[in-house]
């Protein structure tokens, strides 16, 4: 059963959140570009992974303004806005100073808040993210191919095998990927928010960031091509 949704109040925007674990560390995980922290507790695989976090973490996760349970907004928020929404969630669940993980987009995110407010950020590790999109969407006919699929098939969880290969010919996981979609954002609000996502580009900040950081990125990552995640270790101070 996920844990009980909150909210935290940003500006005057309510952005969901959840609090679990009991462990000595605090943790924040930061989002991908769509989330719902609700149905995300629907996938055993992803239930699995974040319960492991509860023996030695007292973990906080949350849904972006515009996306999942937080409230849909007429303009969606660059980076800078986003690290307000971050704050406010760690204001809320009494988290004066945590370590953040960030997937994806969330490591963009997430690293940037790390440089922004450094005495709140203990640690920072960074799983399959980049700091230029290009690294995701490496050219304008890339993108517009998903846009595409936005436009008309977002919903089908036919996207899969790029998250999940491996998980490509499951049945479960693809009506799970169906589920997400649906209530994560709707068509129009993922192509707003991608088409902003376009404008990202932090590797001017990384050498700033001064929290121990850990880079995790698959070789053979579908989505986000791993030069991405070795220019985050290569520009990030000691970050392996």
């Amino acid at each position: 059963m996920p844990p009980e949704i909150r909210y935290a109040k940003s500006g005057d925007v309510h952005v969901a959140y959840h609090v679990f674990g009991e462990g000595p560390l605090n943790l924040v995980l930061a989002p991908f570009f769509v989330s719902n922290i609700e149905v995300l507790w629907e996938s055993p695989d992803f239930a699995r992974w974040m319960l492991r976090f509860r023996s030695y973490a007292r973990v906080a996760m949350f849904d972006k303004r515009g996306t999942g349970m937080s409230d849909r907004v007429s303009e969606l928020p660059g980076l800078d806005q986003r690290i307000d929404d971050f704050r406010a969630v760690m204001d809320a669940a009494g988290m004066e100073q945590a370590a953040f993980l960030g997937i994806s987009e969330g490591g963009t995110l997430a690293a940037l808040f790390a440089a922004t407010y450094p005495d709140r950020c203990r640690a920072l590790v960074l799983c399959g993210s980049f700091a230029r999109f290009t690294s995701w969407f490496p050219t304008e006919e890339a993108l517009q191919q998903f846009l595409g699929y936005v436009d008309q098939a977002w919903g089908s969880g036919s996207i899969l095998p790029l998250f999940a290969p491996s998980l490509a010919n499951d049945q479960a996981a693809l009506q799970w990927m169906c589920r997400f979609e649906r209530p994560g954002a709707s068509p129009a609000g993922v192509a707003t928010l991608m088409r902003m996502n376009s404008q990202i580009d932090i590797s001017g900040i990384l050498p700033t960031i001064q929290v121990p950081t850990l880079v995790i990125h698959r070789t053979d990552d579908a989505a986000v091509n791993v030069e991405g995640g070795r220019y985050l270790a290569k520009h990030i101070p000691g970050a392996p």
